[in-house]
């Protein structure tokens, strides 16, 4: 395979987490091996769940301020924070250029909203039975449209849903986008919630198996490395290609993972020797089962290879949609403060309970693996 950054490269991140917002905080408890999930109010959130990973003090109208902001849902603050966060570290060239600057959300919507108006619709009194301001944060575009609002940006607007690869979804859409030219930069990622609502219905979906819970964002700025060389911006990552499959059964998960991996590394001429880091989800029951045997079947066994291995969900607690993107800020931030060796490549995982498999494959900046901040 070619030594030199070409295609799609990642040149900024942001992150929004249970460290906190930002990078740094991202970075810190990462390379700390931190656990974040904290107690909960037993007496506000229901039965198993007795600690979650949320984004410290986060609060739409604190992060944001008071003005367009009074019907906004969490998961939306959530986004146009981030989303801001990363248009921060892009610098003028991106915000000045943002009728060029797509957005593409990896999302399943806010569950809280959207249980919420429709308790509304059976319980709320007539003629109105709800309020129509509330309806906006039903929509699974809405985050991501209200972002672009919010900072301006008038390039293609996507939001996709694949639970836990919504965040290779999110990248692979943006790479498409750029590769047919509809835009010259693209802001790509996904973001979770946390709420008693999805806390419910997880413990339904997992049988009890999916405690703790997280939330959170990751985005990242995908763009071509000559766009980058024109912003001054110097890539951290180039996006080597992404793989799906589904499964009908949860015993098929596995050979989904496993052929998504092997077809990706065939076509793009990559040797499993080569990957030198790896971040599959991890989730509790089947699905981190299943995910954990392809692997092995793919990369040899676990701990005698020299790898780099990054699990999140032990330390964040279930992050459900925003899962891969982390994960993926996760490698970098290991690139950049702890590289895993000579070997630059990386390969992040997902397995989801619904019957989604995924990988995607990353080649770090610098020869070493370190990058360059």
């Amino acid at each position: 395979m070619a030594d030199t950054l070409g295609g799609w490269v990642i040149s900024e991140m942001a992150v929004a987490s249970p460290y906190g917002l930002g990078e740094d905080a991202f970075a810190e408890g990462v390379l700390a091996g931190r656990r974040a999930a904290a107690p909960l109010d037993a007496g506000a959130w229901p039965a198993p769940y007795t600690e979650a990973g949320l984004i410290p003090g986060f609060d739409v109208v604190k992060a944001l301020g008071p003005k367009g902001t009074r019907s906004m849902d969490r998961l939306t603050g959530i986004v146009v924070a981030t989303t801001g966060l990363l248009l921060e570290r892009c610098g003028t060239a991106v915000a000045d250029a943002a009728k060029e600057t797509g957005l593409v959300l990896g999302t399943p919507g806010s569950v809280q909203s959207v249980m919420a108006f429709t308790h509304d619709a059976l319980s709320g009194e007539r003629p109105f039975n709800v309020n129509p301001a509330h309806f906006p944060n039903t929509v699974l575009n809405h985050p991501a449209g209200r972002s672009a609002i919010w900072h301006g940006l008038k390039g293609p607007n996507v939001s996709v849903s694949g639970g836990a690869a919504s965040g290779l979804h999110a990248l692979n859409y943006a790479s498409r986008l750029l590769r047919g030219g509809h835009a010259d930069t693209v802001m790509c990622g996904a973001a979770e919630e946390f709420s008693v609502q999805r806390a419910r219905l997880e413990h339904v979906l997992t049988e009890g198996a999916g405690a703790p819970l997280g939330e959170g964002a990751a985005f990242f700025l995908l763009e071509s490395v000559r766009s980058a060389q024109r912003g001054g911006r110097t890539p951290r990552a180039e996006l080597l290609g992404c793989r799906f499959r589904v499964f009908t059964r949860p015993e098929l998960a596995g050979k989904a993972l496993v052929t998504c991996v092997t077809d990706l590394l065939q076509e793009t001429g990559t040797d499993a020797e080569e990957i030198g880091a790896v971040a599959p989800t991890g989730a509790p029951g089947f699905p981190g089962e299943q995910e954990a045997t392809a692997l092995e079947e793919v990369l040899g066994p676990r701990g005698t290879d020299g790898r780099a291995r990054l699990e999140l969900h032990d330390l964040l607690g279930g992050t459900g949609a925003a899962s891969a993107a982390l994960q993926f800020a996760g490698l970098l931030t290991l690139a950049a403060h702890a590289p895993w060796g000579t070997r630059r490549l990386a390969l992040v995982t997902a397995v989801d309970v619904e019957g989604i498999a995924a990988c995607a494959l990353f080649r770090s900046a610098t020869a070493d693996g370190n990058g360059p901040r």
